[in-house]
C-alpha cells in the first residue's frame, strides 16, 4: 500500500472509483439475481406447460396402443380359434395372419408374439431375425390378471416398449394366452423432438419403480441419479449434465394403465440468458462511469494536487536553504490560503536565520575552544607508557605489565581506522584483557584457549570476542558463585570441497541464562535492530555484525545449563577469500 499513501491523486482516483463502482457493482449483482430468480421460475412454467401438452400427447398414444390389445376379441371367428386346443393347419394361419396384421399396422413395432396357454405354442411376427430380436421375442415375463403390462426390455443398445396383456374367454375367466408387443420408441421421439433444444434433454420414466424408457441423450447416469427424487405430481430439481448446471423439471402423469414420468433438463445458460443480457448492458454503463470517473480524478488533480505539488517544490527549495521564492499562484480559496502562509513562514524563517547566524557562529567558536582543551588519545597513550616507566624505575613489574595491557586495549580498541583483523589479533587483544581479569580475580577466575593453527590467519570483525568473554564474567560469574572458569575454542571444520566453516566456541560454568532470555536475545536477533543501553546488548550487536559481514554463511547457537555449561557457538562458512574481501 506504499504507492496508496505516497499520492493524493491515487487516494482520490481510487477513493472516487470505490464510490462509484461498489454501488454500481451491487445494482448488478442484486438486478442480475433477482432477473435471474424471476427467469427461472418463469423457465419452469413455460416448460411445465409444454410438457403437459407432450404428456397428454403420449397418454392418448398409450392408450390407442392399449385399444390395439384389444382387437382380437372383435375377431370372433379368431376367439373360436384360441378357444381350441387343437389347431389345425388352417387355424394356424388364421391366427398368424392376425398377429402378422398387428405387427404391421404400425411402424415402430418391432415384433409381435402370440403365446397360447391352450396349444402350449407361440405365433411370432417380427422386422428382424438376428440374435438380439430372437432373444428379445425369448424374454416372456409372466402376468396375471387381465390388466395391460408395461415394462422397458433392450433390443440390442436400444430400448423398447413391451406391453404384455392376457386374452382372457369371457365371460369364462380362463386365460387362453398372451399377447406380447414389442414397441419401438419412433413415435415418442417424434413427439418430444420438436420441443429439444440446444443444452436440453428429455427422459421418460415408466411405472412406480421409474423405469427409463427414453432418453435424448447418450449419457444416462444423470437420469438415473434423479430416479427416486421426482417428489409430488411436478416440480424441478437442481443437477447437472454433461458438466453443465441446471435444472430437472418434471411431470408425473398417474395414468391408470401406464404412470410415467416425463423429465426436461434445461441449462442454467438457457435460465440466465436475459439475465446475462440485463448484466452485459450494467456492465457496460459501469464502463462509461469508470471512464467519466477517470476523467473527473485528472480534471480534480490539475485544480487540487498541482497547487499542493508547486508548494512541495517550494518546500524542496527552503530544504536546500534556498529562500529566495515568489508566489506564483493567486488562488483564494483554502489551498490559496496554505500557500499564502508558507510564503510568509518562509519569510519569516529567513529573518530568523539571518539573525541566529552570528549567535551560532560564536558558540562554534566556543565549542571549538573547549575541543582543543579535551584530553586526546595520543596524549592518553603517553601517559600511559610514562607511568608505566615510573613503575619499572620503581621495580613494580606488574604493575608495568599491567599498564602495558591496558594500554595495547585502548589502542586496540580506539583505533576506529580497522574494522577487519586476523583472529590472531583478536586472540592477543583477548589475552591481554583476560591478563587484567585475572589479576582482578585472582585464583577466583581460570581461563583457557585453544585455536586451530589453520585459524590463525582468517581475518574477522574486530572486536569479535571480547563481548562474549565480558559477559561471561559480568553476567555469569560475578552475578553467580564470584568464581568460575571460561574456555574459549577457535577451529575448522571441514564443510565440503569448497568450502569450510570457522567455529568459535565460549563455554562457561556460571550463573548462566534463562529460557526466557535466550528467547529475547532470539527475538531481538530476528528483529534485525541494533540495541543500546541494556543489558547484555553487547552479544546482539556482535551477531547483528556478523550476519552484516556474512549473510546467510553465519549462524549461531546458544545453550545454558546454570553452573554447568552456558554454550555461545558461531559458525562462519569460508568461501575461499571472496568472503573477507567483500566485508572489507
Amino acid at each position: 500500500m506504499y504507492w496508496l499513501k505516497k499520492s493524493l491523486f491515487r487516494k482520490l482516483l481510487i477513493g472516487m472509483l470505490f464510490a462509484t463502482v461498489v454501488p454500481l457493482l451491487l445494482s448488478s449483482v442484486i438486478a442480475y439475481y433477482t432477473t435471474s430468480s424471476s427467469m427461472k421460475q418463469q423457465v419452469i412454467d413455460l416448460n411445465q406447460n409444454a410438457m403437459e401438452i407432450i404428456s397428454n400427447n403420449l397418454k392418448i398414444y398409450f392408450q390407442d396402443l392399449n385399444m390395439l390389445t384389444g382387437s382380437f376379441y372383435a375377431d370372433t371367428e379368431l376367439m373360436s380359434y384360441l378357444r381350441s386346443e387343437e389347431t389345425p393347419a388352417l387355424q394356424k394361419i388364421s391366427i398368424y395372419n392376425r398377429v402378422n396384421a398387428m405387427y404391421i399396422s404400425r411402424p415402430e413395432f418391432h415384433g409381435v408374439r402370440y403365446l397360447s396357454k391352450l396349444k402350449q405354442q407361440s405365433f411370432t411376427s417380427s422386422d428382424v431375425g438376428n440374435r438380439d430380436m430372437d432373444k428379445m421375442l425369448e424374454d416372456y415375463d409372466d402376468i396375471q390378471g387381465e390388466s395391460i403390462v408395461y415394462s422397458v426390455k433392450n433390443l440390442g443398445d436400444k430400448r423398447i416398449l413391451l406391453l404384455q396383456k392376457n386374452l382372457i374367454d369371457y365371460p369364462k375367466s380362463t386365460i387362453l394366452g398372451t399377447l406380447n408387443i414389442y414397441v419401438g420408441l419412433d413415435e415418442i421421439d417424434k413427439l418430444l423432438q420438436s420441443q429439444i433444444l440446444k443444452d436440453n434433454a428429455y427422459f421418460l420414466m415408466i411405472n412406480d419403480q421409474e423405469q427409463l424408457l427414453y432418453t435424448s441423450v447418450a449419457d444416462t447416469a444423470e437420469a438415473k441419479g434423479i430416479q427416486g427424487n421426482l417428489i409430488g405430481n411436478k416440480g424441478s430439481i437442481e443437477g447437472q449434465m454433461d458438466g453443465k448446471k441446471g435444472l430437472f423439471i418434471y411431470i408425473n402423469n398417474t395414468n391408470e394403465n401406464l404412470p410415467f414420468t416425463l423429465v426436461k433438463f434445461v441449462s442454467d445458460s438457457v435460465i440466465n440468458e436475459s439475465a446475462y443480457k440485463t448484466l452485459n448492458r450494467s456492465t457496460l454503463i459501469q464502463l462509461l462511469a469508470i471512464v467519466f470517473v477517470v476523467v473527473l480524478a485528472i480534471s480534480l488533480s490539475y485544480f487540487i494536487i498541482l497547487p499542493i505539488k508547486r508548494l512541495l517544490r517550494s518546500m524542496a527549495r527552503v530544504e536546500q536553504g534556498n529562500f529566495d521564492i515568489r508566489k506564483d499562484s493567486q488562488r483564494m480559496d483554502e489551498l490559496g490560503i496554505l500557500e499564502d502562509r508558507f510564503y510568509i513562514m518562509v519569510r519569516n524563517l529567513d529573518d530568523f536565520m539571518n539573525r541566529e547566524y552570528r549567535n551560532r557562529l560564536e558558540l562554534s567558536t566556543a565549542q571549538l575552544k573547549m575541543l582543543q582543551a579535551q584530553i586526546n588519545p595520543h596524549f592518553l597513550y603517553n601517559t600511559m607508557q610514562y607511568i608505566g616507566t615510573i613503575a619499572l624505575k620503581m621495580k613494580a613489574y606488574e604493575i608495568s605489565d599491567k599498564i602495558s595491557e591496558l594500554g595495547s586495549i585502548l589502542r586496540y580498541s580506539m583505533d576506529f581506522h580497522t574494522e577487519v583483523v586476523m583472529i590472531e589479533v583478536e586472540i592477543k587483544h583477548i589475552e591481554d584483557y583476560m591478563s587484567i581479569q585475572m589479576g582482578r580475580f585472582k585464583n577466583k577466575l581460570s581461563y583457557t584457549m585453544t585455536c586451530s593453527p589453520d585459524a590463525v590467519s582468517i581475518e574477522v570483525p574486530k572486536m569479535l570476542l571480547q563481548p562474549f568473554i565480558e559477559n561471561s564474567i559480568v553476567h555469569g560469574i560475578e552475578q553467580g558463585r564470584g568464581h568460575g572458569s571460561i574456555q574459549l575454542e577457535i577451529d575448522i571444520m571441514p564443510d565440503d570441497a569448497a568450502s569450510r566453516i570457522l567455529r568459535i566456541r565460549i563455554t562457561d560454568n556460571g550463573k548462566g541464562i534463562t529460557v526466557e532470555k535466550m528467547e529475547t536475545i532470539r527475538k531481538e536477533y530476528v528483529e534485525d535492530k541494533l540495541h543500546y543501553g541494556q543489558n547484555g546488548i553487547g552479544i546482539i550487536n556482535v551477531l547483528q555484525r556478523l550476519r552484516l559481514s556474512y549473510g546467510s554463511d553465519f549462524t549461531w547457537e546458544m545453550t545454558s545449563i546454570p553452573y554447568e555449561a552456558t554454550i555461545i557457538s558461531l559458525f562462519i562458512v569460508l568461501n575461499s577469500k571472496e568472503a573477507m574481501e567483500e566485508i572489507q
